[in-house]
């Protein structure tokens, strides 16, 4: 899964139109630092939550060029956006907190229909055994585990996931004073170019 968040750069012109770009160290330095910030806080998140993991160490992030600017993008395992924004089942809507800090509905569900009604039993046998569930029957006699996973993705399939918000909590916080820093480094970033640019002429 990918997220992204863009911002683009600024190109300065000089006189003559011959088209110089400003440095950018400020600006790189700041979103990679807001890349760790959100990356290690959603693993925080997902440990804190017992959901650990192959997820949590699927969780990185890139920035790089685009265009005129740069894209801060983040990744996790396909799976990560289910349990960040949970899964409506199919006799109960899920909801989750978004990066704007509202609830709202997952963008996903299981449907009343063939082979999407639940997940496939198989995909909870590793997790089953891991977790060390082995229930009884009515008679005593310990469940058969394909029997344990089908009950567990008919429940899920009913009553769908929960969502977290993992990574939704985390991007928030970065995106709250996102504008405020992210200015005060492309300033920098002005003032070092027109520096530079400033001895450059003069020499």
């Amino acid at each position: 899964m990918e997220n992204r968040i863009y911002y683009n750069t600024v190109k300065l012109e000089r006189m003559e139109n011959n088209i110089w770009f400003m440095k950018t160290e400020n600006i790189e330095r700041y979103l990679n630092s807001v890349g760790k910030k959100v990356v290690n806080q959603s693993k925080g998140n997902l440990q804190r939550a017992g959901k650990g993991g192959k997820l949590e160490e699927s969780i990185y992030f890139k920035v790089v060029p685009e265009g005129d600017g740069f894209v801060l993008q983040f990744y996790m395992s396909i799976y990560g956006q289910y349990v960040d924004k949970g899964v409506s089942g199919t006799k109960q809507k899920r909801t989750f907190k978004n990066y704007k800090k509202k609830v709202v509905k997952s963008p996903y569900a299981y449907r009343n229909a063939e082979n999407h009604s639940q997940p496939p039993s198989k995909a909870l046998d590793k997790w089953v055994v891991r977790k060390g569930i082995a229930p009884r029957d009515a008679s005593g006699k310990f469940m058969k585990r394909k029997t344990i996973t089908f009950l567990i993705a008919r429940k899920i399939g009913r009553f769908g996931i929960q969502g977290i918000s993992f990574f939704q909590k985390p991007l928030s916080l970065a995106l709250d004073n996102f504008g405020k820093d992210l200015l005060g480094n492309i300033k920098e970033d002005i003032l070092n170019t027109l520096k530079k640019e400033t001895i450059t002429q003069l020499n």
